[in-house]
């Protein structure tokens, strides 16, 4: 492992101090890429425009679609993706339909044993059963060529609204709202689904405006919808630019002042989390996976109406549902884990480094599950990791899936379409980002798939990449190692692409033991710049010799009414 320091501008930091920003966040956002205080401005009026010259492309055409129908009561039916980003576009397109005036919204999710991801053929004969006029997609529905034409060709229209990459093909459907398409201008490339529907909403709104079904006085609010906006786009883990970041902090801003919809109020109960001090973090690890595990285990109709209903009493009731279903996913998940990690360390000796891929594979795997134990797995040992699973689906008994998490510099999706290309009809479908993919293989060609990933992984990969390097913002000064320097830098924007403050420094260890249940977190006492400090790190058990350089988040320890700062240790240097 390798910590090292982010290079932090000294001008921009400088210029950020001298327009009034705190010294240390000023330091923190230089280094992170921002040169001027309005950068930092998260007003709406900052977002980027849906339409215009670089407005999203395709966006105006589908206003038009919507408003057309809209205006004929149509029946509309939204196609959801079965995890956050999918369920929270899918509860900001009803919503949102709704505050508009349409009178006639519905919704389907695809079950992500039986029907797999995306708008296949049968989903959208199901879509057409249902007497629908119109099918819109949220977070998927790109690279849906084939599911598509069915939806024409069943006199359905078709609206895709999708962050994803698309492939060779575009589908041929009505309007294509997607930052990522081909010749799209838009700026945020990184944009989650539910941002994707709340900018379709936007323009939709502008379109109703200009037809005279309200003004800008009368003219529905859809800022509400902002923080199912920002659940989606952390739990999904897309960069944080700064249109993200502006879409975030509106909905933080809004919970926080107790504004939320009763679904989001009472999974903040459920995870036993504060509404008025939330974080990026909440989202990311609390609310985030109670929905997730809905689409894992069970049905994401389950999350998807839990962020729809206004009903606290019927909230209440669902989050506690998500909250069990959880606890039911990490029991799975935990054996799982332990069960992969001991496959994946077998397949190298404990004097030698790692292979430069690792796929494993076991029939009592849960198919739910390997996305979140390949993370685990990357995580541990630092490579590209695929871990599959038996399908469950009626007919599909011999096939495994397989989900994938990627170290930087290793681009997943590119390396499955490699394989795919070398060894064509071994992956029988594949699709993703370059950190995150997933694939499909028949049973008998796992090893087959497992020899060519690794190929690939091997030329690809260089020793530096495949060495761990953790970014910091080097040391903390003694001054900033306070509670409340803490709750400032929790009450900011944080995540993929704007990493939360890690700190690192050479410290001395004055104690150290291993706690928990199982025995699985090292609890330490250590000497910060002169001063005592507790810290703990997750999932570590080795002891650490008397100094080290340690990479660490700062965060408060509550016992007793006493506040005291302490540091969560990321990984160490010795």
């Amino acid at each position: 492992m390798k910590i090292i320091a982010r290079d932090i501008p000294p001008r921009a930091a400088w210029a950020l101090e001298q327009a009034g920003v705190h010294p240390l966040l000023a330091r923190l956002y230089a280094a992170r890429g921002v040169r001027a205080k309005d950068e930092l401005d998260d007003g709406l009026g900052r977002l980027l425009p849906p339409s215009g010259d670089q407005g999203l492309k395709g966006i105006d055409a589908a206003a038009r679609l919507l408003a057309d129908a809209m205006a004929q009561n149509q029946r509309l039916i939204i196609v959801a993706d079965y995890d956050c980003d999918g369920a929270t576009a899918c509860a900001v397109g009803v919503r949102g339909l709704r505050l508009l005036g349409a009178q006639n919204v519905d919704y389907l999710v695809p079950d992500r044993v039986t029907d797999g991801y995306g708008l296949t053929a049968s989903i959208a004969r199901r879509v057409a059963e249902r007497g629908a006029d119109m099918l819109i997609t949220v977070d998927n529905g790109i690279a849906s060529v084939d599911g598509v034409a069915e939806a024409k060709a069943l006199g359905l229209q078709v609206l895709v609204t999708d962050h994803h990459l698309p492939g060779t093909e575009l589908p041929a459907a009505d309007a294509i709202v997607n930052p990522n398409q081909p010749g799209c201008p838009f700026e945020s490339k990184s944009m989650a689904g539910v941002g994707v529907m709340f900018y379709v909403l936007l323009a939709l709104r502008a379109e109703l405006r200009a037809r005279g079904v309200f003004d800008a006085a009368t003219q529905p609010k859809l800022d509400p919808l902002l923080t199912l906006v920002a659940l989606g786009t952390v739990a999904d883990v897309v960069k944080l630019d700064a249109n993200n970041r502006r879409l975030v902090a509106q909905g933080l801003k809004r919970i926080r002042a107790g504004q939320m919809p009763a679904g989001i109020a009472a999974l903040f109960h459920a995870a036993g989390r504060k509404a008025p001090v939330a974080t990026t973090f909440d989202f990311g690890f609390a609310l985030g996976p109670r929905i997730n595990a809905a689409g894992r285990l069970a049905d994401m109709t389950l999350g998807i109406e839990c962020l729809l209903t206004d009903d606290t009493a019927r909230a209440a009731e669902l989050a506690a549902t998500l909250d069990g279903i959880n606890r039911e996913r990490r029991d799975i998940e935990s054996g799982m884990r332990e069960q992969a990690m001991l496959m994946a360390e077998s397949l190298f000796d404990e004097s030698e480094e790692p292979p430069p891929a690792i796929s494993v594979f076991d029939p009592d795997f849960h198919e739910g599950v390997v996305g979140i134990v390949a993370s685990r797995i990357k995580d541990k040992l630092h490579r590209p990791t695929f871990v599959f699973a038996a399908s469950s689906a009626p007919g599909k008994e011999h096939e495994l899936k397989g989900s994938g998490r990627s170290i930087p510099g290793f681009h997943l999706r590119d390396a499955l379409d490699l394989v795919s290309k070398r060894h064509p009809g071994v992956i029988l479908k594949f699709g993703g980002h370059a950190m995150a993919a997933g694939c499909t293989v028949a049973e008998e060609s796992f090893d087959v798939f497992e020899q060519a990933f690794a190929q690939v992984a091997q030329e690809w990969l260089d020793a530096a990449t495949l060495t761990r390097r953790i970014e910091t913002d080097g040391p903390l000064a003694p001054e900033y190692c306070r509670a409340d320097i803490v709750d400032t830098l929790h009450r900011e924007v944080w995540g993929q692409g704007f990493a939360p403050p890690t700190f690192s420094e050479e410290v001395q260890i004055v104690s150290q033991r291993l706690v928990g249940e199982a025995k699985n977190h090292l609890s330490l006492k250590l000497i910060h710049q002169g001063n005592p400090v507790d810290a703990i790190w997750f999932g570590h058990t080795e002891q650490l010799p008397a100094r080290v350089l340690l990479a660490f988040r700062l965060d408060v320890n509550e016992w007793k009414g006493e506040r005291k700062v302490q540091f969560l240790v990321e990984g160490a240097q010795v």
